[in-house]
């Protein structure tokens, strides 16, 4: 064995990283293309560089460790999915200097690939860049349901024309001919596969992305227990007969244990045992689960969190069996950089939030702004799933390795800085779609919360909708305010509190794909990311990729701002007025 030096620039920009970001953000418009915001690309991926204190550099300014690397693992003569034990450390880790001997992305060349959740917002995202960045892949199965009236060969041919895989369409398309649909649901018993479909992955599938799950935090107990829970055993059933299977990846959320303040790296004992718990769902009427949905939440907020600790723990029994790990995200959101900067395709959570600060419909929120946030771009997450799979199929380690994959241990923010930047964004570029301007107030008392609520949410909502009904449209802002009501309350729980979610082990993974020079494009956590750019990017992708508004569009919407900054400040002095008027009428009613 030779001693190898560890990269001294463990936190170094990724030149061919960098690039991409660049050319990705050349935003195809209807007057022409518009290179927007390079620099915002450019500035939310700063990487700092580590300092090393002098006296560990060599001459070649390479810092060295003075102790030795393990030989190559030797997998051809271990049974699938059982790579060999490495030493671990006090926090049941693999020695950081031990690890992974074969390099990130030839990991996956040949390899046959399963995802579930693969037509979702991370599913997409994880589809993507397996392809783009891991070309030597041989498939990726996408299990499919029937859904909307369309059978799963219909929703995969829609898939592959999905707006995400623009890039390889225009560079590299054929890789588009390694994803393959498999007609599945995994809500149904054996998950719904045929007998030829289900052999052809026992035979051919070595590594499984799990990130199929319901993410509504209101969703009904047994809903969320068949998606989450029984879902999730169906696969891990399947897992076990997979007879080439190296890797086996649980997406999972860091929010399992909301009901704990500090969060470790480590799978907690649930509220109930796994399988008393699918059993009581499977036996019970529905509106039985239902009555005592309260009782089995315990200190839980929802059901979401629920079921997902919960299913950590059966995940946790199968381990044993299976080369397993966890991976928990905090608050997913847009992208830093891949598949494009800002990149986000729905409206779920705190996106949604941001949409409207930008249209200027909210003017309240409660939250604690005092509290640090804990956000992850999607595309952090993708590159941490990608990443874990590989070392999970290189060390195995028990019991199970959890991935806290957040930020606030590492890059935080704060609630009020995050809303700062957020309006200020909104202002310096709105949309054409903007309905007020944008401006509004985070509050942790609930009574004059639900007050701001109704003078400047809903009241206005009716009396537009009452205009558009007057003209003969159709109204919507009603139930828009509705709609934003109903997702601000289920957040409620997670904007009032701060959790702190220690991440050692994301660290050494991220760590070791730094050391690997070809795994450039695969950062897997926030250091060193100026929040300010991201969420500017964050906010034109909001513009371009949900509201479908072009770039062009700006100076319009810009003139509209200024229209809407002077109705707003007409509003304010009417109601100065009105308010003078009525103190007079008041306390000098003769006068008056």
């Amino acid at each position: 064995m030779q001693t190898r030096p560890v990269g001294a620039r463990l936190l170094d920009p990724a030149p061919r990283f960098t690039h991409e970001i660049k050319r990705s953000t050349r935003w195809k418009t209807s007057t022409g293309t518009i290179i927007a915001s390079c620099k915002i690309a450019d500035a939310a991926y700063s990487w700092s560089n580590e300092r090393i204190p002098s006296n560990e550099r060599n001459a070649d300014g390479h810092r060295h460790s003075s102790r030795m690397l393990a030989e190559p693992l030797d997998t051809e003569h271990v049974l699938p999915g059982k790579a060999k034990c490495l030493p671990l450390d006090e926090n049941n880790n693999a020695d950081e200097m031990v690890g992974v001997t074969d390099a990130l992305v030839p990991f996956y060349d040949g390899k046959s690939v399963l995802v579930t959740g693969g037509t979702g917002f991370l599913g997409k995202v994880l589809i993507e860049k397996l392809l783009r960045s891991c070309e030597g892949v041989s498939a990726i199965y996408i299990l499919l349901r029937p859904k909307r009236g369309l059978t799963s060969e219909q929703r995969y041919r829609e898939f592959v024309r999905h707006p995400v895989f623009e890039r390889i369409r225009a560079k590299t398309p054929q890789l588009l001919e390694k994803l393959i649909c498999v007609g599945g649901d995994i809500s149904l018993p054996l998950l719904g596969l045929s007998e030829s479909d289900r052999r052809t992955l026992l035979d051919r599938v070595q590594v499984v992305f799990h990130v199929a799950a319901t993410v509504r935090f209101n969703e009904a107990l047994v809903e969320a227990a068949i998606l989450n829970t029984i879902g999730t055993k169906q696969l891990l059933e399947l897992c076990t007969g997979m007879r080439q299977l190296q890797s086996v990846v649980h997406v999972s959320t860091a929010y399992s244990n909301a009901c704990r303040r500090e969060v470790d790296e480590v799978v907690y004992p649930p509220p109930m045992d796994p399988d008393r718990f699918i059993q009581c769902v499977q036996l019970l009427p529905g509106e039985v689960i239902g009555a005592i949905a309260t009782q089995l939440q315990g200190a839980h907020p929802n059901t979401y969190t629920l079921t997902k600790a919960i299913t950590e723990q059966l995940v946790a029994q199968y381990a044993e069996r299976l080369p397993l790990c966890i991976v928990r995200p905090s608050i997913v959101t847009g992208a830093v950089a891949e598949p494009y900067p800002g990149w986000i395709d729905n409206v779920h959570g705190i996106t949604g939030i941001m949409m409207e600060i930008g249209r200027g419909t909210i003017s309240s929120i409660m939250c604690d702004e005092r509290c640090t946030m804990d956000v992850i771009p999607v595309d952090i997450v993708c590159n941490t799933l990608i990443a874990a799979a590989w070392e999970n199929a290189n060390t195995t380690v028990t019991p199970i390795r959890v991935y806290n994959c957040t930020s606030g241990q590492v890059n935080g923010i704060k609630w009020h800085e995050y809303g700062r930047i957020t309006q200020s964004c909104a202002v310096r570029n709105p949309t054409k779609h903007v309905l007020l301007y944008p401006g509004f107030r985070f509050r942790t008392n609930r009574l004059v919360h639900k007050l701001v609520e109704l003078l400047l949410h809903f009241l206005p909502a009716y009396l537009f909708d009452a205009l558009v009904r007057a003209r003969g449209g159709q109204p919507i802002m009603a139930r828009l305010a509705r709609r934003f009501q109903r997702a601000a309350d289920t957040g409620e729980f997670f904007a009032m509190h701060e959790w702190t979610f220690r991440n050692g082990n994301l660290r050494r993974l991220g760590a070791r794909v730094r050391r690997d020079r070809a795994a450039d494009g695969f950062r897997c956590d926030v250091t060193g990311l100026d929040w300010e750019a991201y969420i500017e990017a964050y906010m034109l992708g909001i513009r371009r990729f949900v509201l479908k508004d072009d770039m062009d569009s700006l100076d319009q919407a810009r003139a509209k701002l200024r229209r809407l900054l002077w109705f707003k400040r007409a509003l304010q002095l009417a109601g100065l007025l009105l308010v003078y008027y009525l103190c007079a009428l008041l306390f000098y009613p003769s006068g008056a």
